[in-house]
């Protein structure tokens, strides 16, 4: 791979995230946009929540020991 970096899903979510909030602080925007917005937002975060909930189970098991104790060092 190149020095072009790929955007993850979750990157992409982050990004969304912000720009939601850059509309919503603009505050050029209605009552009905903003809480529109806002659901929008919340559904963004908890998605992103989950994702990293995923991965932090992934990083666990992959640095498990057969004794079930963790490290991050090679045997």
């Amino acid at each position: 791979m190149g020095k072009d970096k790929i955007k993850t899903p979750i990157e992409d979510s982050l990004i969304k995230l912000e720009s939601i909030i850059k509309k919503m602080e603009s505050g050029n925007i209605s009552l009905e946009e903003s809480l529109a917005s806002f659901e929008e937002g919340i559904n963004l975060i908890n998605e992103c929540r989950t994702k990293l909930e995923n991965v932090q189970q992934r990083v666990l098991e992959l640095t498990k020991n057969s004794d079930g104790s963790f490290s991050t060092q090679k045997k």
